[in-house]
C-alpha cells in the first residue's frame, strides 16, 4: 500500500509544484486521506521536489547552459558583467540567499509547527487574495531582460515565504513579479529558474540525512520516495509547458478561486474533525 500512496503523492507533487497553489500544502492534505492518514513529512516533500526541479533543468536546459557559461565567462573576464545572462546568474544566486538563510534558521519550526493544517488553510486563502490583487493591478509590461538587482532580491524574499506550506513557491514569486510590473509569463519563468538552487539544496540535504538514517521520519522509506520523485519529474515536465502557455494568454483567476475554495474546505474539514490539524 505504501508504494501506491507514494506514487499518488508523486503525481500530486508533479501536478502542483509549478502552479501557484502550493505543492507542499497538497501533499499535506492528500496525506490526510490516505490509509496511513499521516503527514508525508518535510523530508519526503523536499526529496520529491528534486524530481520536479530536475524537470526544470531539462525544460530550460539551453537557457541554463547559456546563463552558466556567461556567468563563468564573466569571472574569467571573457564576458561583460553587464551581459543579461551574467546578470541573470547573479540574480538567481542573490535571490536564493533569503530562503537558504531562513530555511536553516527556522528548520525545526518548518518541520513541525508550520505544518499545521489550520495555518495551511489560512495561507491558501490569504496568498490567493494577494495573487488576485497582483494579477489585477500589475502593469505586466516588463520582461526578464529588464530584471534589476533590487527586483531579484524582492523575488528572493517572496520565494522564502514558501517555507510555510500553503504559500506556494511559484505563487509567492509570481505575485511579487506581477506587483513589480512583470508579465505573467516572465514572472512564472523566473520563478522556475530562481527555485533551482534552493530546491536542489534542500532536497539533497534531506536526501543526505535520509541516507545517514536521520531523515524520512514519515511513513515512506527511501525506495517509495524515489518512486514518487520519478513520477513527479515526468508529470512536472508536462505541467511546465502547459502552465507557461496557459498564463501567456489567461489570468491567474482560476488558481485564485481554487486556493480560496480549498482553504475554506479545509476549515470545514478541520472544524468538523474530519481531518487532524
Amino acid at each position: 500500500m505504501n508504494w501506491f500512496e507514494a506514487a499518488l503523492l508523486g503525481l500530486v507533487q508533479g501536478l502542483t509544484e509549478f502552479l501557484p497553489i502550493s505543492s507542499s500544502a497538497h501533499l499535506r492534505i492528500v496525506g490526510q486521506f490516505l490509509p496511513n492518514a499521516a503527514d508525508p513529512g518535510a523530508a519526503f516533500t523536499a526529496i520529491t521536489q528534486l524530481g520536479t526541479e530536475t524537470a526544470v533543468l531539462v525544460f530550460f536546459w539551453r537557457d541554463i547552459v547559456r546563463i552558466v557559461k556567461a556567468w563563468f565567462g564573466s569571472l574569467a573576464g571573457k564576458v561583460s558583467r553587464q551581459h543579461p545572462d551574467v546578470r541573470m546568474g547573479w540574480l538567481v544566486i542573490l535571490g536564493s540567499l533569503p530562503i537558504v538563510v531562513l530555511g536553516l534558521l527556522f528548520q525545526d519550526q518548518i518541520e513541525s509547527v508550520l505544518r499545521s493544517m489550520w495555518l495551511v488553510a489560512t495561507m491558501l486563502i490569504v496568498f490567493g487574495l494577494f495573487l488576485a490583487v497582483a494579477d489585477a493591478v500589475g502593469r505586466q509590461e516588463r520582461d526578464l531582460s529588464r530584471l534589476t538587482y533590487k527586483h531579484g532580491i524582492l523575488y528572493g524574499l517572496a520565494q522564502a515565504m514558501a517555507l510555510i506550506p500553503g504559500v506556494s513557491r511559484s505563487g509567492g514569486t509570481i505575485t511579487a513579479g506581477l506587483l513589480m510590473g512583470y508579465t505573467r509569463e516572465a514572472a512564472a519563468r523566473y520563478s522556475f529558474l530562481l527555485a533551482i538552487p534552493a530546491v536542489f539544496g534542500s532536497g539533497l540535504y534531506q536526501l543526505y540525512k535520509t541516507v545517514t538514517n536521520e531523515g524520512l521520519s514519515g511513513p515512506y522509506g527511501l525506495p517509495e520516495t524515489a518512486l514518487a520523485t520519478a513520477i513527479a519529474f515526468v508529470v512536472g515536465y508536462v505541467i511546465i509547458g502547459w502552465f507557461l502557455k496557459f498564463v501567456s494568454t489567461r489570468s491567474y483567476r482560476l488558481f485564485v478561486w481554487y486556493r480560496i475554495f480549498l482553504g475554506l474546505a479545509l476549515y470545514l474539514l478541520l472544524g468538523f474533525g474530519v481531518i487532524n490539524a
